[in-house]
């Protein structure tokens, strides 16, 4: 029998049954134990597993390891050691299976994507979860959270093998976290009081145009956006800033038309986008009820002509 312990950690944490027993063994670090952490115990480089039973026979000696594989604290686990093990965050896990996919013996898919051939997933994930969004889905939205929170874990990871400017999914979240606190003064500061949602939205632009020293009110906005949603933002962009309806495009081809029917909806509040799609799901969705209702009548849907369609359309 064995006086061993082992404490397995992840992400710098130890579990807090495992503290009495440090407090009275020998610790030592195990090889994979990230130096930030031992650097942060004070604890000796552990010895070779034989050596580490012994000690272990003989006196309370406590492993600290990242892995559960690691040489000593198999050793000393099969000796009968007590182990705790520091739960990880689910956060924190779905971080380290990036990780693991993106190493060497990872997943070989995984390890030849870039930020360009990704670009496909992010979109399409997007629009998946903006659809379980509208479709008040529960299942689907939890899933599809999932789905665009894996976008950024791999694009994070990929991110930190950059050659000259590496950054991962921790420094991603510290300036997310920088972002939130700078451009909420009200909550985390001691800034002037706001009281809607539609002035927190004013002061957010506000500061934003200050922060990244913006030339222009359209500076920001994303031009590889949908069409509508862009003529949209624009609009809203361009509220903002006071210029009046009849500054834009002004003709009458359909295009200039869909914008100023797009960028006039956002500016009064209405989201073209969404609007638009949802009217385009419900067109879809008549297109198949008259699909259906010519099959029952016997037909071929796709012999239809224009007063077939119109006989089989569902009433509005």
């Amino acid at each position: 029998m064995t006086n061993g312990v082992v404490v397995l950690v992840s992400g710098g944490g130890l579990p807090v049954a495992a503290w009495p027993w440090l407090r009275a063994a020998e610790v030592y670090a195990a090889p994979d134990l990230p130096e930030t952490v031992r650097a942060a115990l004070d604890c000796k480089p552990a010895p070779e597993p034989g050596e580490l039973l012994a000690q272990a026979r003989q006196r309370t000696v406590a492993l600290i390891a990242a892995r559960s594989d690691d040489p000593g604290a198999d050793a000393l686990a099969r000796e009968g050691a007590r182990v705790f093990k520091a739960e990880v965050p689910p956060l924190v896990r779905a971080a380290e299976v990036m990780d693991v996919l993106r190493s060497p013996g990872g997943c070989p898919w995984d390890a030849v994507q870039t930020h360009d051939s990704l670009r496909q997933y992010l979109v399409e994930e997007t629009y998946e979860l903006l659809e379980a969004i509208e479709e008040n889905d529960r299942a689907a939205l939890r899933e599809e959270l999932g789905d665009v929170l894996l976008q950024v874990l791999f694009h994070a990871r990929v991110a930190a093998e950059h050659g000259e400017e590496p950054f991962g999914i921790d420094e991603v979240a510290g300036d997310l976290v920088d972002k939130l606190v700078g451009r909420h003064p009200t909550v985390f500061g001691s800034g002037d009081a706001v009281r809607t949602a539609a002035h927190q939205e004013l002061k957010w632009e506000e500061l934003k145009q200050a922060e990244k020293r913006r030339k222009s009110i359209v500076d920001g906005v994303a031009l590889g956006q949908p069409a509508v949603a862009l003529a949209g933002k624009l609009g809203q962009r361009s509220g903002r800033a006071g210029i009046p309806l009849d500054l834009f495009p002004a003709g009458t081809d359909p295009a200039e038309q869909l914008f100023r029917i797009a960028a006039g909806a956002r500016r009064g509040g209405v989201d073209p986008e969404g609007e638009l799609r949802a009217v385009a799901k419900r067109f879809a969705r008549e297109v198949r009820a008259a699909e259906d209702a010519a099959r029952a009548a016997g037909l071929d849907p796709a012999t239809l002509e224009a007063d077939a369609w119109r006989r089989f359309w569902p009433a509005r």
